[in-house]
């Protein structure tokens, strides 16, 4: 081992808590390779103003080298590269932003490295979302032999840790060896394929190699079908239709349209024989009627699971979540949650966008039309449609992005333009929904504040707005 360093500026937000767990780095390694001082970063280092990247200044580094695993969240790509660029003009030297790519539990990583040159212009860029290699030709100065030891840095007083380990320059390559500047996906693909990174990390770090998935013919298990089938393989995607007497012929016809499509395992399992036991022993009415359809659909996935060796995963959607538009021990069962993270407006959007992507490469479309164009409903009573119980969507996804993801107020969402009434009965469900968000399985983040470790609320709140006198 020739170094070992701890990172310098520890996160204490949103998914992170290093505070808790980790001691802060006070030096800055600087490792002399071939005759370049190339100063070492971790993620963090680049987000906070001062440390190692004004001490890589100081010390007169050649190359400013850092090391990231920083999740993938929507409409992050270009604040990084912006940053990476003005941090490399404060360092004075190239700057190389290696990324991580893959999954970890509810986090995603986009790969995505950046180099930039002192002035901060991009010399190369890697792809997102794919394990590579991308070979770049610098020309970086040599160390300079007064290079300044001691304490270095303009804010945090950073010890140099310095190693050499070769002081000979490389050769001049012959050959030309050039970066590239990777097409940057457009927003739609680059969430979709987020999703489906997250869930391939999940499913094979957890030592399994098939899922299984309730199909209802609706748009979300649509989607979270097609997201399975490319991340782990149609082959390995097993799907279960489970009628019951409110099932649509047209949504029993569409879940066996989407398993053609895709080339995904089908079957059918009526729950009815089970409804009408239940219903025979118990005689329940109305909303517990309504749930025991989707508490008996969830015993029969985790049934399925446990004979044969599947994961479930749970097709419910952030808005529904949100809201608490959801069945405990029911379609809230699961290992996974792919879309829970995905706003139900977003996950049409990226239905389109997968048929659309299938269309264009002479594909069949996963997805059958009507599940996308249908109005959305749980059928589980003559005519039930979601608008019944919710705002429409795009009222209510604008609601709750504002509310959810930007913690603005009740009087601050009026003011945005929406309706008080709807406003305030959407906050109430939100707040009172936290019980059920709790026991959701963890899915892959896509947001700046996804449910989980980035919005923690209390469960149990006694406080009410007290009105102005």
């Amino acid at each position: 081992m020739a170094l070992r360093f701890a990172k310098h500026h520890l996160p204490n937000h949103g998914v992170f808590d290093e505070y808790r767990y980790f001691v802060q780095g006070d030096t800055l390694p600087i490792v002399r390779v071939h005759g370049v001082d190339v100063a070492l970063a971790i993620c963090e280092d680049l987000w906070q103003e001062g440390g190692r990247v004004p001490a890589a200044r100081a010390a007169r580094a050649g190359l400013l080298l850092s090391v990231n695993a920083s999740p993938y969240e929507r409409d992050k790509d270009d604040t990084r590269l912006e940053l990476v660029r003005r941090r490399a003009r404060e360092a004075g030297c190239v700057t190389a932003y290696l990324a991580s790519t893959g999954g970890q539990d509810e986090l995603v990583f986009d790969g995505n490295s950046i180099v930039v040159d002192a002035e901060g212009e991009v010399v190369a860029r890697a792809p997102q979302f794919v394990e590579g290699s991308v070979i770049v030709d610098l020309e970086l100065p040599a160390a300079e032999a007064d290079a300044p030891d001691g304490v270095v840095g303009a804010v945090d007083g950073l010890r140099i840790d310095r190693v050499v380990l070769s002081e000979k320059p490389l050769p001049a390559y012959e050959a030309e060896l050039a970066g590239g500047y990777a097409h940057r996906l457009e927003d739609d693909e680059e969430i979709y394929s987020a999703l489906v990174v997250g869930l391939r990390a999940y499913v094979a770090k957890n030592g399994f190699r098939s899922v299984l998935i309730g199909l209802s013919g609706g748009i979300d298990s649509a989607l979270v079908a097609s997201i399975a089938c490319d991340a782990v393989g149609a082959g390995n995607v097993y799907g279960v239709s489970m009628p019951s007497k409110y099932s649509s012929d047209h949504s029993r016809g569409d879940a066996a349209e989407l398993a053609r499509r895709t080339g995904l395992n089908y079957r059918t399992v009526s729950i009815e024989p089970m409804f009408d036991a239940y219903m025979g022993s118990l005689g329940l009415t109305g909303l517990a009627e309504e749930n025991l359809q989707s508490r008996l659909r969830g015993t029969t996935l985790m049934a399925l699971s446990n004979q044969e060796g599947h994961i479930v995963l749970a097709p419910g959607n952030k808005s529904e979540l949100a809201v608490g538009y959801s069945t405990l021990y029911g379609d809230s069962v699961g290992a996974f949650g792919p879309i829970k993270d995905v706003y139900k407006s977003t996950v049409f959007r990226l239905a389109r966008w997968r048929n659309r992507a299938a269309e264009e490469r002479g594909m069949i479309p996963p997805i059958p039309e009507s599940s996308i164009t249908k109005p959305p409903s749980a059928e589980l009573r003559p005519g039930q449609v979601d608008t019944d119980s919710l705002p429409d969507y795009d009222v209510l996804d604008g609601i709750l992005a504002l509310y959810v993801d930007t913690d603005r107020g009740k009087d601050e969402i009026v003011a945005a333009g929406f309706d008080e009434e709807v406003v305030a009965r959407t906050l109430r469900m939100v707040d009172a929904a936290e019980y059920k968000r709790r026991q959701y399985p963890p899915g892959t983040k896509i947001s700046a504040k996804g449910f989980g470790k980035d919005r923690r609320l209390p469960i149990t709140n006694r406080w009410r707005e007290t009105p102005s006198p």
